[in-house]
């Protein structure tokens, strides 16, 4: 696994602070100078962290203020929750791995187009249940080429996010993507794991998240038990 460059580290160490509420909304980061002294780091190499601060969307820089916090919408993944969680917040969403990753052929009639090299690759597949407040509200299938992961079948993911293990230890980064989304009849199974009432649909979604790797592209398969809760989110 690659050692994170410095301005990563610094990134890194930001980010969870925001996120965490150690820097609150609207609030300033110290200044370059600051940062600097207290991590030991070149102007060039805080900036950078701060450069990608700004394209996740977590601070602004503002000429002769300096960096003002933003606090993102807490989501999951890239999905949002809202309604009845956005007040709860994310400390209570709880993830119960069905599956845990194997290496795997694709799936024949796989709803995405592939590239060549993640044809050949195979897969990496896993299965989630994901819970707000006790309650579960996604079941997702993920399917993610077996490339640049290494040993990631012997990670635990219970209770972690996949994208943040994927950004933090792989430099993995979601860039963008497409979903495709229809409300269904559950299956009997898909009723029993979100708990549905009968005759209630399900809302099902294909996706495939594209990332800063060439030929690794995110695909997931969603179950969403939308009676509590509905979903946005922009990429």
């Amino acid at each position: 696994m690659e050692q994170l460059p410095q301005y990563r580290k610094l990134y890194e160490l930001l980010r969870k602070h925001i996120l965490s509420g150690i820097y609150e909304e609207g609030s300033l980061l110290p200044s370059e100078n600051e940062l600097c002294a207290a991590h030991n780091m070149t102007r060039p190499t805080v900036r950078h962290a701060l450069d990608s601060l700004v394209k996740d969307g977590l601070i602004l820089k503002k000429q002769g203020k300096g960096s003002i916090v933003r606090k993102p919408p807490q989501n999951i993944g890239i999905l949002s929750i809202s309604g009845t969680a956005s007040a709860i917040g994310v400390r209570f969403l709880k993830t119960d791995i069905l599956q845990k990753p194997i290496i795997k052929p694709w799936p024949e009639n796989f709803p995405f187009e592939l590239s060549e090299l993640e044809q050949e690759s195979a897969c990496i597949y896993m299965e989630r249940l994901r819970f707000v407040d006790d309650e579960p509200v996604f079941y997702d299938i993920n399917h993610l080429p077996n490339i640049y992961l290494s040993r990631i079948t012997n990670r635990s993911f219970e209770n972690k996010s996949l994208f943040e293990i994927l950004r933090k230890d792989y430099q993995i980064e979601i860039m963008g993507g497409e979903q495709k989304l229809k409300a269904i009849k559950p299956t009997v199974q898909i009723r029993q794991l979100l708990r549905i009432k009968p005759g209630q649909p399900v809302l099902y979604i294909e996706r495939k998240l594209i990332t800063n790797k060439e030929n690794f592209n995110i695909y997931s398969t969603i179950y969403f038990n939308s009676e509590k809760h509905s979903i946005f989110g922009s990429f």
